[in-house]
């Protein structure tokens, strides 16, 4: 096999948790501002406006497979020792000749990612130049998606504002067909009027603090990271070019609570700010160096 960069090693880990974890159609937030709206004890009003990035549908995701498509000669060592060396015409025959009989297998896994992707988007064959414009077609169709412009490369810009009862669980982002996996925000209702408020999707976790394999991929900052080892690397420049194009995570989530309710607990920096109308307000303001998970605990009722 031939060697990989690090960067290449990294992105192929990526990728490999994310079949692993069944999710090829990964989402991520870039550049974004985020509110959520306590309106009354039993209403609400969420909005979510900026960059969102869909891995499945980004050159970093087709990284791996082009790789496989071109024969390129591994690294030959000289005998007991870590030093390299030219490859003689032999070695490299038989390297060739190993790659080529692997062909069939790659094909075979490489049709049955782009099925298993297809069936979690939603039916949108990933593969197709048409994908991005058939989920553009698929969110608009949905309720709360008021704009969503494919900027290329699995970046898409949107607006996104909702109002309903809190009389349920809320997520953002739901989109039909696509699995309930790694939300931005998360609202969850407990007994007794009570709200835990959670946005997961807003920080650069680690394995332990998201828990699985979906976990794991959030070490990376939520892909928003992996921009920054491309920006490092500029002579690799495929590579390179495929990280630059992951945006960075940054922006600001803001809970607003009206007025009677209790704000319980909450992992601000600066603790709930008083607002004119007696309500209060938090704020995150997120970058690729937020490690902690923004959360709160609210009582909608005195």
């Amino acid at each position: 096999m031939a060697m990989l960069s690090s960067m290449r090693l990294r992105a192929a880990a990526l990728l490999a948790g994310l079949a692993l974890a069944l999710s090829g159609c990964f989402v991520s937030p870039g550049k974004f501002t985020s509110e959520l709206v306590l309106t009354g004890p039993d209403s609400f009003t969420f909005h979510y406006e900026g960059e969102i990035f869909f891995l499945g549908l980004s050159k970093l995701a087709q990284m791996g497979a082009e790789g496989e498509e071109t024969f390129t000669p591994s690294q030959c060592y000289k005998d007991g020792s870590d030093e390299t060396r030219p490859c003689t015409r032999n070695e490299i025959e038989a390297q060739r000749a190993e790659w080529e009989a692997g062909a069939a297998e790659r094909a075979a896994r490489a049709k049955q990612e782009a099925q298993q992707m297809a069936a979690i988007m939603g039916g949108i064959d990933p593969t197709d130049p048409k994908a991005a414009d058939e989920l553009v077609a698929l969110l608009q169709r949905q309720k709360g998606w008021e704009r969503v412009v494919n900027k290329g490369d699995g970046v898409f810009e949107v607006s996104y504002r909702v109002s309903g009862s809190m009389s349920h669980d809320f997520m953002f982002p739901t989109i039909e067909g696509f699995p309930a996996t790694n939300p931005f925000v998360q609202v969850i209702q407990r007994k007794g009027g009570q709200l835990r408020i959670n946005a997961p999707g807003f920080a650069t976790q680690t394995g332990d603090q998201a828990g699985g394999p979906m976990g794991a991929l959030f070490g990376l900052g939520s892909l928003g990271t992996l921009a920054a080892m491309g920006a490092g690397d500029a002579q690799q420049s495929g590579e390179s070019e495929a990280l630059k194009n992951v945006p960075k995570i940054e922006g600001t989530f803001a809970i607003r609570a009206a007025s009677g309710m209790r704000i319980l607990a909450n992992n601000t920096d600066e603790g709930p700010r008083a607002e004119a109308d007696g309500g209060e307000t938090l704020i995150w303001r997120i970058t690729p160096r937020t490690a902690q998970i923004p959360t709160a605990l609210i009582a909608t009722t005195p």
